[in-house]
């Protein structure tokens, strides 16, 4: 089951942050990148995957926030499938979480 205009929700959400822009992601759905970098995409209204440094995705499936990416497992990212209301929330607190990552690294890369 997935909850309906939850793409869109999550895309207007994310596209606020500093530099965010989107784009067709290559497997389907929307990709969130900063610059080159994706932070994350989202298939549907049902399934939102995300890159984490695998020390940090290892303490997010740990703690039950996400599931070990669908198709490959042993990589930084994550799936998070929408099933209810309250997952549009926790699946923008990942997204934000690699956003804000990816702009640590970026400004320590610029410095």
């Amino acid at each position: 089951m997935s909850i309906k205009g939850t793409q869109a929700r999550i895309t207007s959400e994310v596209i606020t942050w500093s530099g965010v822009t989107i784009q067709p992601h290559r497997f389907g759905g929307i990709e969130y990148v900063i610059g080159k970098r994706e932070i994350g995409h989202i298939h549907g209204d049902y399934l939102v995957d995300i890159p984490f440094p695998k020390k940090i995705r290892d303490v997010i499936v740990a703690q039950g926030r996400a599931e070990a990416h669908h198709i490959l497992p042993n990589t930084g990212w994550v799936s998070f499938y929408i099933r209810q209301e309250d997952d549009v929330d926790k699946a923008i607190a990942l997204l934000r979480e690699s956003f804000e990552i990816a702009m640590q690294q970026k400004n320590k890369n610029i410095s």
